[in-house]
C-alpha cells in the first residue's frame, strides 16, 4: 500500500508563497526557496534606513543640529532598522528549511492513520490558502498604517521630548520633519508589514497543528521522546531562534532609548522584560498545547494498559522465580531473559509515567528565552561596570 503523495506533504512552508514573496521573485532578488538573503536584505535597508541617513543629513539631524535625540544617535530606531529587519528576512530562510519536512514526518512516523489523510490533506490545503491570500497581505498593511503608526507609534513608542531628528515643535504641537515622514509612512510600516506578517504565519501555524490535533492520531506512549512520537516537533522551535533576537532586540532598543534620554533605570522594565519573553514562548511555543489533550488522554491509557500487563508479568515472575515455579537449579538465573525482560517493562512503564503533555523540550524552552534576553543583557552595564557583570553572568552559569 502507498501513501497519496502531493507537493504539499513534501515541501510545506509557511514562508514560501503571498503577494510579496511574489513580488521578491519578479525583481529576482528572491529564488525559488528563498535563496539571496542578502540580496533582499541590502534592498529592504535601501529602503528603509538610507534614505532616513541622507535626509536626515540634508536636514542637519544626522549627528547634531537641534534635535536632541539625532538620527545616529537614536538606538532604538537604528536597532529596529539594522538588526531587527535583517533577523526577520533571515528568520524566513530558516523556518522555510526547517518546516518543509515537518509536515512529511507525520506521515513517516504513522501517526496519521490512513482514513484521516483527507482531512490532513485539507488541513494542509488551507493553511496554505491563507498563506497565499492577497486579502490577508491588504488587511497587514492596513492594520500597520492605521493601528501600528497612528496609534501605537505615535502614542505609546515615540519619544517624548522636546525635539528629535523626526518631529520639530511648533506653534501647533510637534510636526514632522521630511525625515520623520519617510520614517512614519515608509520605514516604519515596513517594519511593521514584516513583523505582523510573522504574527500572521504564527497563527496559520497555530490552526494547522490545531486541525491537526482533531485527527485521531496514533501515539505511542512508550516512544522514547516522551511524548508519542511527536518530538520532531520541538525541533522546529529553534528554527525561530531569529525571530526572538529580533523582539529582544526591539525591546533593547526601547530601553536603551529610556535609559539614555528619559532618565529611566534598567530595573524600571522588569515588567516589559517579562512580557516580551512571555510573549515569545507563545508564540514559538504555545502552538503545540493543542495535543495537549490527545498526549494526557494517551499517557492515561498507557498507564492502564502497561499498568495491567505490568501487573501480570510481575506476578508470573513471582510465581516462577520466588514460589516454587522453578525447580532449584533447573534453569540458570543468571543471564536470564526474564530479568532482562523485567527490567525493559520497568524502563517502558518510567517512559510512560514521564510522558509530557506538549512536545516542548526543555533545550528549546531555555534557547528562546536566552536569544531573547541576549540584546537586553548589554543594559546591565548601565547599572555596574562590565567586571561586575561578568562576575554576576559567571556565578549564574557556574
Amino acid at each position: 500500500m502507498t501513501r497519496p503523495a502531493t507537493d504539499e506533504r513534501q515541501d510545506f512552508s509557511l514562508v514560501l508563497g503571498g503577494p510579496l514573496f511574489q513580488l521578491l521573485r519578479r525583481m529576482h532578488i528572491s529564488g525559488d526557496a528563498l535563496e539571496l538573503v542578502r540580496q533582499r536584505i541590502l534592498v529592504m535597508l535601501s529602503i528603509v534606513w538610507l534614505p532616513l541617513l541622507t535626509l536626515s543629513t540634508l536636514e542637519g539631524q544626522a549627528w547634531g543640529g537641534r534635535a536632541a535625540v539625532p538620527f545616529l544617535w537614536d538606538i532604538e530606531a537604528n536597532v529596529r532598522l539594522l538588526v531587527a529587519v535583517p533577523l526577520l528576512i533571515v528568520a524566513e530562510l530558516i523556518v522555510h528549511q526547517r518546516m518543509r519536512l515537518v509536515v512529511r514526518q507525520f506521515l513517516d512516523r504513522h501517526l496519521i492513520p490512513e482514513e484521516a489523510w483527507p482531512r490532513f490533506d485539507a488541513a494542509i490545503a488551507s493553511a496554505l490558502r491563507l498563506r497565499n491570500s492577497v486579502l490577508a497581505e491588504v488587511l497587514l498593511i492596513a492594520l500597520v498604517y492605521i493601528v501600528g503608526v497612528l496609534v501605537l507609534w505615535r502614542h505609546f513608542v515615540a519619544l517624548s521630548i522636546t525635539a528629535t531628528w523626526y518631529a520639530l515643535p511648533t506653534p501647533e504641537g510637534m510636526t514632522l520633519s521630511l525625515t520623520g515622514k519617510w520614517y512614519a509612512y515608509v520605514s516604519l510600516p515596513v517594519f511593521q508589514f514584516l513583523l505582523m506578517r510573522w504574527y500572521y504565519r504564527g497563527l496559520i501555524w497555530m490552526r494547522f497543528l490545531w486541525q491537526v490535533s482533531r485527527i485521531e492520531l496514533s501515539l505511542i506512549p512508550t516512544h522514547p521522546d516522551r511524548v508519542g512520537g511527536l518530538g520532531f516537533l520541538a525541533n522546529i522551535s529553534f528554527a525561530f531562534t531569529p525571530l526572538a533576537v529580533a523582539h529582544g532586540a526591539m525591546l533593547a532598543g526601547l530601553i536603551a532609548n529610556r535609559i539614555f534620554y528619559l532618565g529611566a533605570a534598567l530595573p524600571n522594565f522588569k515588567a516589559e522584560i517579562a512580557v516580551v519573553v512571555l510573549f515569545v514562548l507563545c508564540l514559538v511555543l504555545g502552538p503545540f498545547f493543542v495535543f495537549a489533550p490527545q498526549l494526557a488522554s494517551a499517557k492515561r491509557t498507557g498507564l492502564r494498559e502497561y499498568g495491567t500487563l505490568a501487573e501480570r508479568y510481575v506476578r508470573e515472575f513471582d510465581d516462577k522465580w520466588l514460589r516454587g515455579g522453578v525447580a532449584a537449579g533447573s534453569e540458570p538465573l543468571v543471564g536470564s531473559a526474564d530479568i532482562q525482560s523485567l527490567a525493559d517493562l520497568g524502563n517502558s512503564f518510567e517512559v510512560v509515567k514521564t510522558m509530557r503533555v506538549a512536545p516542548i523540550t526543555r533545550d528549546a524552552l531555555l534557547g528562546l528565552v536566552a536569544a531573547t534576553l541576549a540584546p537586553v543583557v548589554p543594559l546591565a552595564l548601565t547599572m555596574m561596570s562590565l567586571e561586575d557583570l561578568l562576575k554576576k553572568l559567571l556565578g549564574v552559569m557556574f
